[in-house]
């Protein structure tokens, strides 16, 4: 995954330090089929996501995200959770840990397909007949999105 150019400028000042940053997961929703993307860092199925760059809504970084992944548009229907993200160490020794957003959203256009070398598949799934490997969290995730909580949920437990 390429590092966004913020995030190089800051790590010229503190080195592997650990970052507190803002990520966004859209769940994108079409009828009974979910959308996602085949990680080329991990190989997981994954909803779309990415960091939020400076001074950009989450939401926005969302349907930003969904446009450069997977080559769709979304549109954001809701916020259905916060979570703080365990701490990740990348193999350079980076350290970070996320609070990430999590939207709902539905499909308004475009077929989905690899956009961008941060995945390397694209493609809608039934909810009930999910990919392997997929990342470990999407499960917690599309329950929240069944459920379709009142209230935000601030844990994916």
């Amino acid at each position: 995954m390429p590092t966004p150019p913020f995030i190089l400028q800051l790590r010229r000042h503190v080195g592997n330090d650990p970052l507190w940053l803002m990520g966004a997961n859209a769940v994108v929703v079409r009828d009974d089929h979910v959308l996602l993307v085949r990680r080329s860092d991990t190989g997981e199925w994954a909803p779309i996501s990415g960091i939020v760059d400076p001074g950009e809504h989450p939401a926005q970084t969302a349907v930003r995200e969904a446009l450069e992944e997977a080559g769709v548009e979304i549109e954001i229907e809701r916020l259905l959770w916060t979570a703080v993200m365990d701490e990740i160490v990348y193999d350079n020794g980076d350290r970070c840990r996320f609070l990430d957003h999590g939207f709902r959203a539905r499909w308004v256009s475009g077929e989905p397909y690899a956009a961008d070398e941060e995945s390397t598949e694209a493609a809608w799934f039934p909810i009930d007949d999910l990919p392997s490997p997929r990342q470990a969290r999407l499960d917690a995730m599309l329950r929240i999105v069944r459920e379709d909580p009142r209230d935000v949920v601030f844990d994916l437990a």
